[in-house]
């Protein structure tokens, strides 16, 4: 088992730069391709994979978020034995119910996977025969409860496991739409407006008995928001757990009733042939969730912070040297991806380039700087530049490279 100094090591190990940095030689992993210490290959360079820095927020195509050292050493002291699944999946989900103030919890594939589940335990419960027959269960297709405002991509994942959407407007339109075939009402926390307050949702389904269930997929931080909608009285709640959590990108968390998780269970794998069967998580993925929870709730939240607040510090007092360009601190008012950026404006007249162009230019960099560009209250672009997902060592890189980019148009 390698330990954790090691690992630490290995990870904040820095080769040399510079024109390692346009052959791809450097890995953003922090381990070059002749690292004698560790043998180990440089699978980037050897598969012609661009290394990311990631100055913008947890996109799941750009690998969610870097899995903390303790994940790490959770993962790599895990993967040299056996475990019994059902086990592993029962005491790993009683410490996080425990850490989470709830009554019971899973690990699951990622929030989406999560809401399958949750779909699928509230169509089923227990019922053998309907977990067999899902999605097509017998009778009247169930039906889940939405806000019509809070439809978004990830709600196939409802109709994934056999349900069809109602959509509803206000608490009146909710209490007439609920009828014998629902089975679920599901609230969208992210969404932009809400004709029913968390509060009224919740009371709403516990009159008529259906489990409500929230996705805070991308809700953390704040850190309270784990604790917030069980508080509210939530059935089910699911957080991606690759996220700010930072545990493996494929990992998610469903907790809440435990009636409704042990079916959410039955639903899955290791379980042979259920709907949830092809979204198995692996032994080293469920440790290293459990692992990237509790050293989350463990975190010094507040320094956190502030150390994102002197990232963006760092990297305007290099940039602001050039005329007309400014670095302006944003804190992303949320619920999702609720933490500070920056945001990059410049004259253009005599910064003669777009944030479009700029973003182009950084992205195609090897290793690749993905930022993002947003527009502004007049609908104007404007570079955004992410800092919560850097390493300490690539502030000052990021920095000088967006520095560079600019000054050239000058």
């Amino acid at each position: 088992m390698i330990s954790r100094r090691k690992l630490l090591k290995n990870l904040s190990a820095t080769p040399l730069v510079g024109g390692l940095f346009g052959t791809g030689f450097w890995s953003v992993s922090g381990r070059d391709a002749g690292d004698a210490r560790s043998g180990a290959p440089n699978l980037f360079e050897e598969l012609g994979v661009t290394p990311v820095i990631n100055a913008g927020v947890t996109m799941t195509f750009l690998s969610g978020s870097l899995m903390r050292p303790d994940v790490l050493e959770a993962i790599n002291s895990t993967a040299h034995d056996f475990a019994n699944m059902y086990e592993l999946q029962d005491k790993v989900g009683a410490k996080i119910a425990e850490m989470l103030q709830v009554e019971a919890a899973m690990v699951t594939s990622g929030a989406a996977c999560a809401m399958v589940l949750g779909t699928a335990a509230s169509i089923t419960g227990k019922d053998a025969e309907k977990r067999k027959m899902l999605p097509f269960p017998p009778g009247p297709r169930p039906e889940v409860i939405m806000q019509k405002s809070h439809r978004y991509v990830f709600d196939q994942a409802i109709t994934t496991a056999g349900a069809k959407i109602i959509e509803v407007e206000g608490a009146n339109e909710m209490e007439k739409a609920i009828n014998d075939k629902t089975v679920m009402a599901l609230f969208f926390n992210a969404a932009r407006e809400s004709s029913i307050s968390h509060e009224e949702f919740v009371a709403i389904s516990k009159r008529h008995n259906i489990p409500s269930f929230v996705d805070a997929a991308a809700d953390v931080p704040p850190v309270d928001n784990l604790f917030k909608f069980q508080k509210i009285g939530y059935d089910l709640i699911t957080f991606s757990g690759g996220k700010m959590i930072r545990g493996p990108q494929s990992a998610g968390l469903l907790f809440g009733r435990k009636d409704l998780i042990e079916a959410a269970k039955l639903n899955h794998s290791p379980h042979e042939a259920p709907i949830g069967r092809p979204m198995k998580v692996n032994k080293e993925e469920i440790f290293g969730m459990y692992a990237a929870l509790k050293a989350y709730l463990e975190l010094d939240h507040e320094k956190e912070w502030q150390d994102w607040l002197n990232r963006i510090d760092q990297i305007k007092s290099k940039i602001e040297h050039i005329a007309t360009v400014k670095g302006e601190t944003r804190i992303n008012p949320g619920p999702a991806n609720a933490f500070p950026s920056m945001l990059v404006s410049w004259d253009q007249d005599q910064v003669k380039i777009t944030p479009r162009q700029v973003y182009e230019a950084l992205k195609g960099e090897n290793p690749s700087i993905v930022t993002n560009v947003r527009r502004d209250e007049e609908m104007n672009e404007i570079l955004s530049v992410g800092v919560v997902l850097l390493k300490p060592d690539q502030v000052d890189y990021v920095a000088t490279r967006l520095k560079q980019v600019l000054q050239n148009a000058v």
